[in-house]
C-alpha cells in the first residue's frame, strides 16, 4: 500500500472537503506529495492529526482554525414539511445517505449520514438543521473506524453511481440530438434553407463534443 493510500486509511472518511480538497483520498495524496499539511482534517481533529504525524514523522500540529474546529458528530434532518423535493441534497450526499424522489419529501438514513454538512448550502428551502449526534464527543472520539470504513465504501459507490448516471444522461442528449439531426431536411433553400443548417451546424457541433467526451469519433 502507497503512503498516500495508509494516509486515506487515517482519515474519518467523511467526505466534508473541510480540508481544503474534494475528498478524503485527494487530501491523503496531497499530504503525502507534501502539497498540505497534516492538521486540515477537522472531523479527525487532534487524534487524526497525532496518527499522520505517527505514519509520516511529521511533527503534530494543531489543527487549523482556516479549516473548522474539532467538536461533535453532527446528523442532519430534513422538515419533511417543507422539503420541496427538489433532489439537490441527493446530489450532494457523498454517501447516499438522504433518499427520496423528485417532488416528493426526502429523509436522511442516519446510520449512514458522516454529518459532512454537503446538504445544507443545496437546500433551497432551509428545511434541512443539524442535531448533535454525539455530546461532547469530538474528533476520533465521536467516530469509528467501521463507521470510516462504511463511509468510504458508500462514497465510492456514490462516485461510481454519479459516473454511470452522466454517461448515460450524455448518452439520451446523444440519441436525442441524433434523431433531432435526422428529421432536419437534408437540402433546401431560401431562408427556411438557412434556418435548417444553421441549426444542423448547433447540432453537429453539440454531438461532436458529446462523442469527445464519451472517447467515440466524430460522425
Amino acid at each position: 500500500m502507497d503512503l498516500a493510500s495508509r494516509i486515506d486509511a487515517l482519515l474519518p472518511q467523511t467526505q466534508c472537503t473541510r480540508c481544503g480538497y474534494p475528498d478524503c483520498a485527494a487530501y491523503a495524496r496531497a499530504i503525502a506529495q507534501d502539497h498540505a499539511e497534516i492538521n486540515q482534517c477537522p472531523p479527525g481533529g487532534a487524534e487524526g492529526i497525532r496518527r499522520i504525524a505517527a505514519l509520516t514523522g511529521r511533527p503534530e500540529l494543531p489543527l487549523n482554525p482556516a479549516n473548522g474546529t474539532e467538536g461533535p458528530r453532527m446528523m442532519a434532518v430534513i422538515d419533511e414539511a417543507w422539503c420541496i423535493g427538489c433532489t439537490l441534497c441527493l446530489k450532494a450526499c457523498p454517501t447516499d445517505a438522504i433518499i427520496g424522489s423528485n417532488k416528493l419529501m426526502h429523509t436522511v438514513i442516519e446510520p449512514y449520514c458522516t454529518g459532512c454538512e454537503l446538504c445544507i448550502p443545496v437546500c433551497p428551502v432551509d428545511c434541512i438543521s443539524l442535531v448533535n449526534e454525539t455530546g461532547e464527543a469530538g474528533g476520533w472520539n465521536a467516530w469509528s473506524q467501521r463507521e470510516a470504513d462504511v463511509a468510504r465504501g458508500r462514497y465510492a459507490f456514490h462516485v461510481m453511481r454519479m459516473q454511470r448516471d452522466e454517461v448515460e444522461n450524455e448518452a439520451r442528449l446523444v440519441d436525442k440530438a441524433t434523431t433531432k439531426l435526422a428529421d432536419l431536411p437534408a437540402h433546401t433553400h431560401g431562408a427556411s434553407g438557412a434556418e435548417a443548417e444553421r441549426k444542423r451546424a448547433v447540432i453537429e457541433a453539440a454531438l461532436a463534443r458529446a462523442r469527445a467526451r464519451q472517447g467515440k469519433p466524430a460522425l
